[in-house]
């Protein structure tokens, strides 16, 4: 329908690459603005590891040394089971508050969107090198806190910055995001495995936000027709058409009509995370022929997989019911929360095959979710609309890393059931 429309106005031979161009651009946004947060979450812990034994061992290899991998760990008890002092959930607090307060802080701050992409750049450049440098705790969550500034204030950046452009950027943008994660956490995954420690390949990843730079500056550019309406520039827009903003308390009453696409898709992730943050670390298989540490990159792998394929499938696939999405997460945290417990299956496969459909739940409600917001709100209420939305997933992320620390304490203090595992 969209391109019987720009027929209709004689246009499709100079829209076609316009609309390609862009949504390689959107893609590429998407990729570059999630890198940051992925791959803090995929060396969570590694790096927490390696601060606690430097804490309390004196000296210790580098992570990613053969040496390391198999070294002792200070256990937080006496169980058996093989936990960091600190759950990965702190990481994840760390990675996603700063974000959820530059989210609920952004929508309502008129700033130029070119001003917004420059502090997301330096901020995930940041973010790197303070946790590559890192050798305490304290300043690792520093880091962290930059990575999720950066990744929350362009989120909502790009987010609201799409309404100037085809709808299908929309479904570009959430398959960049999850490539950010296949290849972030492949990426950390690949080259810690190969020798590379850690902070290494932290280093390395200082070309994801020249890349951002680059992109949004020099290669997306907005719709000039089939959106006659959004044709404007946003950081021109900002500037020339005061009048069409919206009011506080207009953005206020639209926040309202929101929740029906915001609750549904924060409990997806709610428990998507519990799952992440509060359990993976958990789910430690001895005789797979991996290390602890490896099995959690690849367990990070896995799930961003699946959050990849969901978030490209929107072209295929569309889904109006996010409630039922996030009654199988629930579904799915329930077998993940009696595994790490209990350790009921044997089988490592089933468990890479459960964390896949995870992240296949998760992917597809936040492109269907947004989605529909392009296409279901009003014209001068999307850019607000697109932008506040991307509260839920954040908001619902941080509650469930203050749950996961206490679900990681709760279990590392059991002892393990079934002995077998050890052998």
């Amino acid at each position: 329908m969209e391109l019987n429309n720009i027929r209709r106005k004689g246009g499709l031979n100079e829209v076609v690459p316009e609309i390609k161009r862009n949504l390689v651009g959107f893609w590429l946004l998407g990729l570059f603005n999630n890198f940051a947060y992925v791959i803090m979450l995929s060396a969570a812990h590694d790096l927490l590891r390696e601060n606690a034994n430097q804490d309390e061992i004196e000296p210790q290899p580098e992570i990613g040394s053969a040496d390391n991998e198999t070294s002792p760990i200070l256990y937080s008890n006496n169980t058996g089971r093989d936990c960091n002092p600190v759950s990965t959930g702190a990481i994840l607090l760390a990675d996603i508050l700063p974000a959820i307060l530059i989210k609920s802080l952004a929508p309502f701050l008129h700033l130029p969107a070119s001003l917004k992409v420059s502090v997301v750049t330096i901020l995930a450049g940041a973010s790197f090198l303070i946790v590559s440098f890192s050798h305490s705790n304290l300043v690792t969550y520093t880091g962290v806190i930059c990575a999720s500034l950066s990744s929350g204030l362009g989120e909502v950046t790009f987010l609201s910055y799409s309404h100037q452009f085809h709808p299908m950027v929309i479904s570009a943008w959430s398959s960049g995001t999850g490539g950010a994660g296949v290849l972030g956490a492949g990426s950390f995954a690949l080259l810690t495995h190969l020798g590379l420690s850690p902070r290494t390949t932290l280093l390395l990843m200082l070309v994801v936000p020249v890349g951002m730079f680059l992109t949004f500056f020099f290669l997306i550019k907005p719709s000039s027709q089939g959106h006659a309406e959004d044709s404007v520039p946003l950081v021109l827009q900002e500037e020339t058409e005061l009048g069409s903003r919206m009011t506080f308390q207009e953005k206020l009453g639209s926040m309202r009509g929101l929740l029906r696409y915001m609750i549904p898709l924060g409990l997806v992730y709610f428990f998507e995370y519990l799952i992440n943050q509060g359990l993976f670390e958990l789910l430690y298989f001895p005789k797979s022929g991996l290390t602890h540490s490896q099995q959690y990159r690849w367990y990070q792998l896995d799930y961003q997989m699946g959050v990849l394929v969901s978030r490209s499938s929107l072209h295929w696939i569309k889904i109006e019911k996010i409630g039922l999405l996030a009654l199988l997460q629930f579904t799915n945290f329930i077998i993940f929360l009696l595994q790490s417990i209990y350790w009921v299956s044997s089988s490592l496969w089933i468990v890479f095959l459960l964390i896949f459909l995870e992240g296949l739940l998760g992917g597809a409600a936040y492109v269907n979710t947004f989605y529909r917001i392009s296409m279901e709100v009003e014209t001068r209420r999307k850019e607000f609309s697109l932008g506040i939305a991307s509260l839920a997933d954040s908001t619902a992320i941080g509650l469930a890393g203050f749950v996961s620390i206490y679900i990681h304490n709760l279990i590392c203090a059991l002892p393990i059931n079934n002995s077998s595992f050890l052998a």
